[in-house]
């Protein structure tokens, strides 16, 4: 059996950029002498999500590159493969991204995010027209930020015939209105999105590690679901640190995946 470590970075909301890139820095360090081979951000960590309806800076590529550069550092110092969930000022507009990040400093690309919210499209005008997967080690491995996971699930299945045994999930997600406060992982009370997570799984014979913000008030926590469905572990909600969780990937055998006779991409 081939098992590698993954480390979640489930974090306090950042109140400003230069506080997103501190926490990065810091829980990139924390994943590697924890051992762990990849280190996932949510949606946006740096420099922070754009909530509709809430004053925030302007797009500031300066900052980016500075803040990437760091990142960079960080990665090669902790021997750390890390997806940073960021924002990218393009030709098209500020569109939202997963940089991937090699413990040698260097960057192996970007996943761009291809399907937006409704609510994002005047924020985040740019969009992704591309999907591809990367590697770490013995780890093959495909990236959806937030709504894409969610709501579309052939973008998982996408990156499992790709040879992903990991998708990873970035998001951020406050609570629903009218939602009550989950008592449990996937309460049946609460929204589907935790159902979900199981689900992109389940029907791909993969794992699925999704992260979000550390906030009591939501309903979705950072969580890794087996490849059979089942719930490998979950951060408890509200509680901000890495969640580190060991994979075996032979279990994640894309079997339900590839059997699919038709991809959209």
């Amino acid at each position: 059996m081939t098992a590698v470590r993954i480390a979640l970075a489930n974090l306090r909301i950042p109140e400003t950029p230069d506080g997103s890139l501190r926490l990065a820095v810091a829980a990139v360090a924390e994943a590697g002498a924890r051992g762990a081979l990849v280190a996932c951000f949510p949606e946006c960590f740096v420099p922070g999500y754009r909530w509709p309806g809430v004053p925030a800076p302007p797009p500031d590529p300066t900052f980016l590159e500075h803040a990437w550069n760091e990142v960079a550092a960080a990665a090669k110092a902790a021997d750390t493969t890390v997806i940073l969930g960021t924002e990218r000022v393009t030709p098209r507009g500020l569109q939202i991204s997963a940089g991937v990040f090699t413990p040698d400093g260097s960057i192996a690309g970007w996943q761009d995010k291809c399907q937006l919210d409704p609510s994002e499209e005047p924020i985040y005008p740019a969009f992704g027209t591309e999907r591809r997967v990367f590697t770490a080690g013995p780890l093959t491995f495909g990236i959806v930020i937030c709504h894409e996971g969610w709501r579309y699930p052939e973008t998982v299945r996408w990156a499992e015939r790709q040879g992903a045994q990991v998708v990873f999930h970035p998001h951020r997600h406050l609570t629903d209105p009218g939602i009550p406060a989950p008592r449990g992982f996937a309460d049946p009370l609460n929204s589907f999105h935790e159902k979900a997570m199981l689900c992109r799984a389940a029907e791909n014979t993969c794992y699925f590690a999704s992260v979000n913000c550390a906030n009591s008030e939501s309903g979705t926590t950072s969580a890794v679901a087996n490849p059979d469905g089942s719930l490998l572990c979950h951060q408890p909600y509200g509680e901000a640190g890495l969640l580190v969780a060991d994979l075996e990937l032979d279990a994640a055998t894309r079997l339900l995946a590839t059997q699919c006779q038709t991809s959209p991409f």
